[in-house]
């Protein structure tokens, strides 16, 4: 199994598309297929914040559902998309408001479209991905061991928002704590929902979050080489939106 794992995208799709070309992958098709058969992965989170989320949710969407060619995993983001095209009364902050802009402006036909395709997109998602006998886990926010091959309510905060304490930061964002520090699992984790300014490998875990939308980068790590493949976003770059993890 060859698989390009890409980080959170956040409706960047310039950036998507220069990452996938670098990998080598051909849009001819006009998606992005490899010609060795590779495929690629994605973390979550692939809507919000960024200009171009539903033309993003909508590439995925055919390469994970339509043509069966990549693996995908929900975000937090993506769960919030989720409930409001169900309806439910979310509220469209931290990003979700940009991707809501985009989908109003559309026709009443293609906001059905819209609508059902990324409903199917996220129903057909597992809450993360087990893969290459075991050997492999794709996860939103990441997995602690003892929860893999789990998929309880505890399982599925753990994978959209992390290791939460129940408080939240300043911004309302939930204060996490770094999971990745005593995570002791054969299975390597790659994840992404914390905005690293560079992949973070500890522990068998690999951050690869790295804060397109906030003015980093998006990356790949290529597995099973466990190389990672980045190229920088156009977006202006907001420092506080990185987590430093040497402040302890």
């Amino acid at each position: 199994m060859k698989l390009d794992i890409i980080g959170d995208i956040h409706g960047c799709y310039q950036e998507f598309f220069d990452l996938t070309i670098r990998l080598d992958y051909s849009w001819e098709s006009g998606i992005p297929l490899h010609p060795e058969g590779r495929r690629l992965a994605f973390v979550g989170d692939l809507t919000d914040r960024g200009p171009e989320s539903l033309k993003v949710a909508d590439i995925v969407y055919q390469l994970a559902v339509e043509h069966n060619k990549a693996f995908y995993v929900p975000g937090n983001h993506c769960d919030k998309l989720y409930r409001f095209f169900l309806g439910r009364n979310v509220q469209k902050t931290h990003g979700l408001e940009t991707t809501v802009a985009e989908y109003e402006s559309l026709s009443a036909r293609e906001q059905k479209k819209v609508n059902k395709k990324f409903r199917e997109l996220y129903e057909s998602a597992p809450l993360y991905h087990a893969l290459d006998e075991g050997k492999l886990v794709i996860a939103h926010a990441g997995i602690r061991a003892d929860l893999i091959g789990k998929t309880t309510s505890k399982v599925k905060t753990f994978v959209l928002y992390g290791d939460i304490t129940g408080a939240t930061n300043p911004d309302g964002t939930p204060v996490r704590r770094d999971w990745a520090l005593a995570y002791k699992g054969n299975t390597l984790v790659v994840y992404g929902h914390t905005p690293v300014k560079e992949p973070r490998k500890i522990n068998n875990t690999y951050n690869i979050d790295t804060g397109c939308v906030f003015g980093g980068k998006l990356t790949a790590l290529r597995y099973p080489e466990i190389e990672t493949v980045d190229v920088p976003s156009s977006m202006p770059f907001v420092p506080e939106k990185f987590r430093s993890f040497d402040e302890k």
